[in-house]
């Protein structure tokens, strides 16, 4: 109880599946062979606590911020340049992280006290604003960031695939360098979702709810609101730049296609409807069912199409083809958001659907 801050999910069903998740994680290496589900165990690893990060800002306090993957990229890159141009040892980790999350939480900071006091439209724009200029920047400044190509670098040796922990002949499996960063990216992530739930159940996080639920009347019984949202702001922004930097040293490489895309903020927006927002458990079911979709969707589907195919069923093929993959996964959101309006945390919290039920963490 303790560990979750008090707040455990409240529903036999939501706990089951939670547990489900997080075994499933932590075993992928093992159950599941083969360098693609291992790379779609990490981006679940990795997006949860950005989605969570970000449900802090549009869930707790009712915030829009279009800036969240300009923190995500800052971490990425601070850690991509450290470790090129410093080498692979852990001294240029250590700089990658010393600079870049104080670097992030600065921005979120002034982004903050000078957006956070105009209306939640004018800050959205602001923050759209600066993370555009921001991968603008990122792309022009090809001495330092590689340019539109990114930065490639290697890893110390202990974060290599070809450095053997444990030798197959041990224990029946193999664990490497490259298992041993999955396992580093899988606690991390751990650890930042329950740092945030965390600080949605402390005296600050109640605060952040009444600010969502109306911002004059918490203003009127003396809470200071511009410091509450920008310290909310300064908190989700060293989450994401964290999440940055697990991601940039699972692939090995930073680049505005993989750190600073807007298609990577329109996945956080997604992932947190799906969850369902003022929710943190909602991240991470949020996060593995779209990530899951997104990589194994299209192969599913190429299998059905054939079926329907082979069964001479009409139209079917054509519609399960997979190049339709996007628009099933376009159905799938619109068909989420509809039978589940409060997420699909909200849902299995409140499996009848009882309207009155209280906002869910």
């Amino acid at each position: 109880m303790m560990l979750l801050s008090g707040d455990p999910p409240r529903s036999r069903i939501l706990t089951l599946v939670l547990v489900v998740i997080i075994l499933a994680l932590a075993a992928t290496p093992f159950l599941f062979p083969g360098a693609k589900a291992l790379n779609v165990a990490a981006k679940i690893c990795v997006f949860a606590a950005l989605v969570a990060s970000y449900d802090l800002l549009l869930g707790y306090t009712g915030t829009v911020s279009f800036a969240h993957t300009m923190f995500y990229g800052i971490g990425s890159y601070a850690i991509a340049i450290a470790l090129y141009g410093m080498g692979p040892n852990w001294a240029a980790v250590a700089t990658g992280i010393v600079v870049g999350l104080p670097l992030a939480a600065l921005l979120a900071l002034a982004i903050g006290l000078f957006s956070l006091r105009v209306a939640a439209i004018f800050f959205a724009m602001i923050t759209l604003a600066v993370a555009s200029a921001f991968q603008v920047l990122a792309s022009q400044l090809s001495w330092l960031t590689g340019g539109e190509d990114g930065r490639s670098f290697q890893l110390p040796e202990l974060l290599r695939p070809g450095t053997v922990l444990i030798s197959k002949s041990l224990f029946g499996f193999e664990v490497n360098g490259r298992i041993l960063t999955f396992y580093l990216v899988f606690a991390v992530s751990a650890l930042m979702i329950l740092a945030l739930l965390r600080v949605v159940n402390s005296p600050f996080g109640r605060v952040l709810q009444a600010i969502r639920e109306n911002r004059f009347r918490a203003e009127a019984l003396g809470f200071r609101t511009v410091f509450h949202l920008t310290y909310a702001n300064c908190i989700a922004a060293l989450v994401a730049a964290s999440a940055g930097i697990l991601n940039a040293l699972w692939l090995r490489y930073a680049g505005p296609d993989t750190s600073l895309s807007f298609s990577i903020m329109l996945d956080i927006l997604l992932m947190v409807v799906i969850g369902g927002m003022g929710t943190i458990y909602g991240a991470i079911i949020g996060a593995t069912i779209f990530i899951l979709a997104q990589n194994y969707l299209q192969s599913l589907m190429g299998v059905a199409s054939t079926a329907a195919s082979e069964a001479g069923l009409p139209l079917l093929p054509g519609l399960l083809h997979p190049d339709r993959w996007l628009l099933w996964l376009g159905l799938l959101f619109i068909a989420s958001v509809y039978f589940f309006p409060t997420g699909v945390v909200g849902r299995l919290r409140n499996p009848a659907g009882d309207k009155s039920a209280g906002n869910s963490h």
